[in-house]
């Protein structure tokens, strides 16, 4: 990957212009069990360059086919919808072959992560506006293979399907933690026919979630079709579908906006429930929302006289952020094993019942 034989038509692309002689080195970025994500840096002909290499394997998201190669088929057609102030890493090179994809792109330097203050936070809010509303403005003419905007609701349906049965659970082969073994096996939890085993705990006794947030996650499961109806007349969106902190770099010039092998359509709100939530302390909720999702509904207001269909309101994204991390953070206070890290998880739902609460 890394000789350079390979390297030296990515080195070409980046320089534009004829490179002979390449002297690199690699260390790995993130990844997983099935891509392969590495920042390879040194000289070309002398002169410092820099690029992540990244390779993505055949794989299939549940009701998502055609994910693993989801980026390789964005970076084909889609630049024209980028600005210097909303956009992804360059592409220099990318191939695809049977059951792997593979990319040479830009690596973007910048602040990201929980350095990112509150004002960057608000410009990422406007541009991704800004960026879907293009979208929706022109969405009729678009043809990418991306998925469709039933995700979001295939996501959510995941915790209510059993995956596994009570005596796998109880089993020696079974991962889960000893003390919710023993929960199960006096009866504490309870599992519910076909549902999934975060369904069933919420639903026990053993759950210690105080009853207002338990109330909040069993209404939105009763209410998820009402949600889906709201959402429904919505424009629909190019979602980045994994728009947190960390994927997001501020140059000082804009936003870029790295890894989207989850991009799919969908609705508006849906990344805004990312920006908000994921991954953050649940202390900056309520100032996310007050202001990143004015920065938001600003951006895809510039749009508004292309598109005749209802824009977000603010409760929508609430409803999001309880579909996309309701039983998540769910499940960070089930395996939680001491207090500290309970009181933190339901700390954070407890801060989505305020946001609901003063919407």
């Amino acid at each position: 990957m890394t000789d350079s034989e390979s390297l030296l038509p990515v080195l070409c692309g980046i320089f534009g212009r004829t490179i002979k002689r390449a002297d690199c080195q690699t260390k790995p970025l993130r990844g997983g069990t099935l891509g392969d994500v590495r920042l390879v840096w040194g000289t070309a002909d002398g002169i410092p360059c820099k690029a992540v290499w990244k390779r993505q394997k055949r794989w299939e998201r549940p009701g998502d086919p055609g994910s693993w190669r989801r980026e390789y088929d964005l970076y084909q057609d889609f630049g024209a919808y980028f600005t210097p102030g909303f956009r992804p890493p360059q592409c220099y090179l990318s191939s695809l072959r049977e059951g792997e994809s593979e990319l040479w792109l830009e690596y973007l330097e910048g602040v990201s992560g929980e350095a990112l203050g509150i004002e960057m936070l608000e410009l990422a809010a406007l541009e991704l506006g800004r960026f879907q509303g293009r979208i929706a403005a022109c969405h009729p003419d678009l043809k990418l293979p991306l998925s469709d905007r039933g995700f979001l609701a295939r996501e959510f349906a995941q915790w209510h399907r059993q995956t596994y049965s009570r005596n796998f659970l109880l089993s020696g082969s079974c991962c889960l933690p000893p003390f919710l073994k023993e929960m199960l096996r006096t009866g504490e939890i309870v599992l519910t026919g076909g549902k999934s085993f975060e369904y069933g705990y919420l639903r026990s006794p053993g759950c210690g979630l105080p009853q207002h947030l338990r109330h909040m996650l069993t209404d939105t499961d009763d209410r998820a079709d009402s949600i889906f109806g709201a959402l429904a007349p919505l424009p629909a969106v190019l979602c980045h579908r994994d728009f947190w902190h960390e994927n997001i770099i501020y140059s000082g010039v804009g936003i870029g906006l790295i890894d989207w092998d989850t991009a799919g359509w969908g609705f508006p709100g849906e990344d805004m429930a990312s920006l908000i939530a994921d991954g953050m302390d649940p202390g900056r909720f309520e100032e996310n929302c007050r202001r990143l999702i004015p920065a938001y509904l600003t951006g895809l207001s510039e749009y508004a006289g292309y598109i005749d269909v209802p824009f977000p309101e603010e409760l929508h994204i609430v409803d999001q952020i309880l579909i996309k991390f309701g039983y998540r953070m769910l499940q960070a206070y089930m395996f939680a094993e001491s207090a500290e890290d309970k009181a933190r998880a339901a700390g954070a739902l407890e801060k989505i019942y305020e946001l609901g609460r003063s919407r």
